[in-house]
């Protein structure tokens, strides 16, 4: 067995373990070193990773007493049984057990010290005042009647998905907003806002008659029939009212929604007033559950085009944004407008609201200028064509998805906390959340991503969310670490679960040192490429949001590719043909070509929604994910062999076969020529090919296993050789066969239409880049 097979396998055992991925699994001992070794020290995450394994606990975690460390007791701490001492692995504070701990013994270790249990789920006993989660749904009512229907049967259908105590809002807008009362029988009540004005938090809550404590708004609604105001405790407001109380009327009001009654003269687009509705959405929640998990929902069907947060005029003539104007400057509403949504994100990120987003229009609705809402709050981004599509449909059922305890899959409120070794300081993260400002001494001048903290804020997680979290190696250069030493890092999330208990999961990993002058392949053979990739890949997206400039970031990937194909290759200089990467590289620089050629760093032939939902994906799912999404995955289905993983290249596209491609956004199945033919001639629903039935029906099995389980579903697209859609595969695949290099009557494979270069001759470039003695 290869010393890279044996990493490989101990990686993979600690990402199930403790879902953690780390692009260095031996750690260079000096801050010079590191800089050295041109991928970051940086670990890929995933707080609420399900383990059905984990013992429940019923208990506080003891805590590091020392001030400014407080980690969490854990299996790298030094114990003395006999003196009940424990001594922190991050500041080496000796620390006494508190005396519950008083049983314990070699033989009778508590769980968060026994070494299999290096991530543990607390569950706070001390905090069961459980506040049931909110969801306030946004709709918009400026679309074509059919939507409207699909969209009304959708949030009917999820009235009965939502845990029964979960309190429910609803507001909806067009060109005016209007927020409803719930729980009124008979009578269905609502208030009006205009549409064009900015509301502040407290014009909100003063027009709404809201108060700070639960008690005020209980005068006015203690005297309606049927009066709440008996009980003093929550629904704190007539807007938001348990679903079990008001799922009847919801319902029936859900039912009359009417498109919005605002006539829309020819060559206009409706007033649709987007920003004011998730301000108002905003300041209801803010102000009656501060703090508490909740989520607003918002459906929106077209561009915001008045009011605060417009990101178009009325005129049908004036098309939305396109990256061609953003490029030249010519996007007018842009700039307000993504500061507004910003601070909007802000305000609910500080209460623990998460704002989701269901964009489903033919046209672009302005999610490029709104990103930092689901972005910054950890809300759901969902990009489709119609409410009336089944992508829309099973993708809102599956927000309500639930565990095999039958618990929904989904943390509110949450916060990370990162603690590491002296050696160590952190850089920041990159992920759907925003900084929790807690400052210490473990900070890193050495921004990357959300920076200058250690801690962060998340107000929705599910399973697979993933942060990317950067740390920078500080030891000095003269500064030996002991033999044997070992660097730690430590993962706090508390998070509010979704049956309404507060949890706190702890996650320490440890990794040794190493000096690479006497250990770099040690170093180089804990390299993770996968999880290096993808770290990469959110670093290149994270500068193309911010900087704006696509070229910088592809020659920044450039650079850092060549950069660490010449720390980590073996060759002779100026000799190309040496060239040679180690086994655990091989596949870092066809993910780079990949990451080039991704929609994450071309913006051709995609919008700025497009791009911003895209980068949006990569930034929040787990490791498997976001490599799909930077490299594809292509399974090939012949007659003659059983259906086997094939390169992702032109030679792949063969007449006699069928591919099934995943990029996780689309999952396309296409028809090489001669099988199309085929069955455009009906074979399959003749007897004697039973076995070509068969094999058109594999690849539609194997297909629904993703279109089942992921989340946001996938585009299904099926194709054949010279259909118009085929487009999609010949998009992604390695061009090894273009129009420039195919001879006549060419061997395998077909070629496309391109002069994109080919994975073969950035190969080439890349060998003679790194073995230069120039470079």
């Amino acid at each position: 067995m290869s010393a890279a097979q044996t990493y490989q396998d101990y990686i993979q055992s600690q990402e199930d373990r403790d879902g953690i991925r780390l692009s260095w699994n031996v750690w260079p001992s000096s801050r010079l070193e590191a800089t050295r070794m041109v991928v970051p020290l940086s670990a890929l995450y995933t707080p609420l990773k399900e383990r059905t394994d984990l013992p429940p606990i019923q208990y506080d975690p003891v805590m590091c007493a020392r001030q400014s460390c407080k980690a969490i007791l854990n299996p790298m701490c030094q114990v003395d049984f006999r003196a009940k001492l424990w001594v922190c692995n991050f500041c080496f504070n000796r620390n006494t057990f508190p005396p519950q701990y008083s049983a314990i013994s070699e033989q009778n270790q508590p769980a968060e010290l026994i070494p299999q249990f290096s991530t543990l789920e607390y569950t706070i006993t001390r905090a069961q005042a459980t506040v049931p989660p909110i969801f306030l749904m946004v709709v918009d009512t400026c679309v074509d009647e059919d939507e409207l229907r699909a969209l009304k049967e959708s949030l009917q259908m999820s009235l009965s998905l939502l845990p029964p105590n979960a309190l429910i809002g609803l507001i909806t807008y067009g060109k005016m907003i209007q927020v409803h009362e719930l729980g009124c029988e008979g009578i269905s009540r609502s208030y009006v806002f205009r549409g064009t004005k900015d509301y502040t938090a407290k014009q909100v809550q003063e027009m709404l008659g809201l108060g700070k404590g639960a008690a005020a708004p209980q005068g006015p609604s203690g005297q309606r029939p049927g009066g709440l105001g008996s009980q003093p405790i929550p629904p704190a407001n007539k807007f938001l009212q348990p679903v079990h109380k008001c799922d009847m009327s919801l319902t029936d009001l859900l039912g009359e929604l009417q498109r919005d009654p605002w006539p829309v003269s020819t060559g206009k687009r409706p007033l649709r007033s987007t920003g004011v509705a998730l301000g108002i959405a905003v300041g209801l929640l803010e102000s009656s559950y501060p703090n508490c998990g909740g989520r607003i929902m918002s459906f929106i069907g077209g561009a915001c085009s008045q009011g605060p947060g417009q990101v178009v005029d009325d005129e049908l003539k004036h098309p939305i944004r396109s990256h061609h104007d953003i490029e030249k400057d010519n996007a007018k509403w842009m700039k307000k407008a993504t500061k507004f949504y910003e601070t909007l994100a802000k305000r609910a990120a500080d209460n623990g609201h998460a704002i989701d987003m269901y964009s489903c229009a033919l046209d672009q609705t302005g999610l490029m200028e709104m990103k930092s809402c689901p972005n910054m709050t950890g809300g759901n981004m969902v990009m489709g064509d119609s409410f009336n599509s089944a992508l829309f449909k099973q993708t809102f059922q599956r927000v309500f998805s639930k565990d095999p305890k039958g618990e929904f899959k989904m943390a509110f409120n949450a916060t990370l906390e990162v603690k590491c070794s002296r050696e160590l300081k952190i850089s920041g993260a990159i992920g759907p959340c925003i900084t929790g400002g807690k400052k210490d001494g473990s900070i890193s001048e050495v921004e990357i991503g959300i920076g200058n903290t250690t801690s962060w804020k998340f107000c929705a997680l599910n399973p697979s969310s993933t942060v990317a979290t950067f740390f920078e190696v500080t030891n000095q250069h003269g500064a030996p670490i002991p033999q044997g030493g070992r660097g730690c890092i430590q993962f706090i999330t508390s998070y509010q679960h979704a049956s309404g208990q507060r949890r706190v999961r702890v996650t320490t990993v440890a990794r040794n040192w190493a000096d690479p002058a006497t250990a770099l392949p040690h170093i180089a053979a804990s390299f993770d490429q996968e999880a290096a990739a993808v770290l990469m890949a959110r670093m290149a997206a994270w500068r193309a949001d911010s900087t704006d400039e696509g070229a910088d970031v592809l020659r920044w990937v450039d650079r850092m590719l060549i950069r660490l194909c010449q720390k980590f290759g073996e060759f002779v200089k100026d000799s190309s043909e040496s060239f040679r990467l180690p086994e655990n590289f091989s596949l870092y620089p066809q993910f780079m070509f990949h990451l080039r050629r991704s929609q994450f760093l071309q913006v051709f032939n995609n919008s700025p929604d497009e791009t911003s939902f895209y980068r949006g994906c990569l930034n929040r799912e787990d490791l498997t994910n976001c490599l799909i999404m930077v490299q594809p995955i292509l399974y090939s289905y012949s007659l003659q062999l059983p259906p086997e993983p094939v390169l992702l290249d032109t030679s792949s596209i063969q007449p006699d076969r069928i591919l099934l491609m995943d990029t996780f956004f689309q999952i396309l199945i296409f028809h090489g020529e001669t099988i199309a033919q085929w069955r455009a001639a009906g074979y399959q629903s003749q007897p004697e090919y039973a076995n070509l039935k068969q094999l058109l029906e594999s690849p539609v099995a194997d297909a629904q296993d993703a279109l089942l389980s992921r989340f946001p579903v996938p585009r299904y697209i099926d194709t054949e050789q010279g259909g118009s859609q085929a487009r999609f595969l010949l998009c992604k695949v390695n061009p090894s066969q273009t129009h420039n290099n195919q001879g006549w009557g060419g061997g395998g494979g077909a070629g496309v239409l391109t002069d994109d270069v080919s994975l073969q001759v950035f190969m080439e470039h890349l060998k003679k880049l790194s073995v230069s003695s120039q470079a």
